[in-house]
């Protein structure tokens, strides 16, 4: 089993697409209707649970993955640490900005299988969205991290919006040969605020976005043409895997049946952004069995979609939450859409470089659950 495990909710970062919206006076989200989801108002902003108590529910699991997560999960390094010295866990990873990197040492570092870094982009971009000298003090560290031996997989996680020029912010993050990223997932900045009608996100999806993602599955499959080598970008791999083997997907983040998320009071919630939504709890680590948890399913209108068996309800939170309102969610499933009829029409020439040896069906096996939500 995958879980995630919340460290803290602090931050040392302000981006505008997350915590700097706790500004924003918006009249749309004091006003729209929407499920209203009660949040437990004690949660610890801190990891408070007693460490022997996480391990003794991991070693219920014979082969737990235990993801770092926040908030910013460096700000507790000091825990990191101790937890990948100490606990009986398969593997590792971690989703971070990145800034703090340089706070764990190497062989810390170097057990993780999966190293998430939040990048959007050229410098200019990601420093807008996220802070001036972002950039350069992430690329420092991984160059830093790479030096000290970490031979893993390093994967460029994007938040794009309007800002983005989805192109030209993928080639950058995948073709510049100093700190090349050919694991790379981005999602839409679209999920945890009510702000769709203060946006041109309509337009943008339809003018930049969706002609960026066919120029990006064309470079794609160019690429496997070209040099035999299926670079991992993640909203593109793990559908096309699916597609070559004729499987329908379940959600495909896994959230809800094999990817599940501990809060800092040792709550098991099914997603990570489902903080504090005590009404999805499916148990607690005290005593929970790792490989009996409830199931929580996407449910109503994504289910009689055409497109579930690909997309597979997207997103757990936002199928609960319902945060865009109608025109919010069918600019959201118009890309989910385009994503699949580009795919989709690529397919055969992907089947024709399998079939004459040019690249292989192996070469699209991935580590599942990794932290990428996979459908944008």
């Amino acid at each position: 089993m995958y879980f995630h495990l919340i460290l803290t909710d602090n931050c040392n970062l302000c981006c505008r697409y997350c915590r700097a919206r706790a500004f924003d006076d918006l009249e749309e989200s004091k006003d729209k209707a929407e499920p209203q989801i009660e949040i437990d108002p004690h949660l610890p902003p801190e990891l408070n649970v007693s460490l022997d108590l996480l391990y003794g529910f991991l070693e219920k699991d014979p082969a737990p993955t235990l993801t770092f997560y926040g908030g910013e999960p460096l700000l507790r390094a000091d825990l990191i640490d101790r937890i990948v010295r100490e606990a009986p866990v398969q593997q590792f990873m971690i989703q971070t900005n990145g800034l703090l990197l340089d706070h764990l040492f190497p062989e810390i570092i170097n057990r993780f299988s999966t190293i998430l870094v939040s990048l959007d982009g050229r410098e200019g971009l990601t420093d807008a969205n996220r802070g001036a000298g972002t950039y350069r003090k992430v690329m420092e560290n991984i160059k830093k991290i790479r030096h000290d031996g970490y031979n893993r997989e390093l994967i460029a996680r994007m938040t794009v919006n309007e800002s983005t020029d989805i192109a030209d912010a993928v080639h950058w993050l995948s073709d510049n040969p100093d700190y090349s990223f050919s694991s790379i997932h981005w999602q839409l900045d679209a999920n945890f605020t009510n702000d769709f009608s203060h946006r041109q996100f309509d337009e943008w999806v339809r003018k930049s976005y969706n002609p960026g993602i066919l120029s990006l599955v064309t470079d794609w499959v160019d690429h496997m043409e070209n040099e035999g080598e299926v670079l991992r970008w993640y909203p593109f791999l793990d559908p096309v895997e699916d597609l070559l083997q004729g499987r329908r997907s379940r959600l495909r983040c896994g959230s809800g049946y094999a990817n599940y998320s501990i809060m800092t009071d040792g709550y098991i919630a099914p997603c990570p952004v489902m903080i504090g939504m005590a009404k999805y709890y499916v148990g607690h680590i005290r005593d929970a069995d790792p490989l009996d948890l409830a199931v929580i399913t996407v449910n109503g209108e994504c289910t009689e979609c055409k497109i579930f068996g690909f997309c597979g309800g997207r997103c757990l939170y936002s199928n609960i939450t319902k945060p865009w309102g109608e025109a919010g969610r069918q600019a959201i499933c118009s890309t989910v859409e385009y994503l699949q009829n580009c795919l989709t029409e690529a397919l055969p020439k992907v089947k024709d470089l399998i079939t004459d040896g040019t690249i292989h069906s192996s070469d699209f096996s991935h580590e599942k659950f990794n932290g990428c939500e996979i459908i944008p």
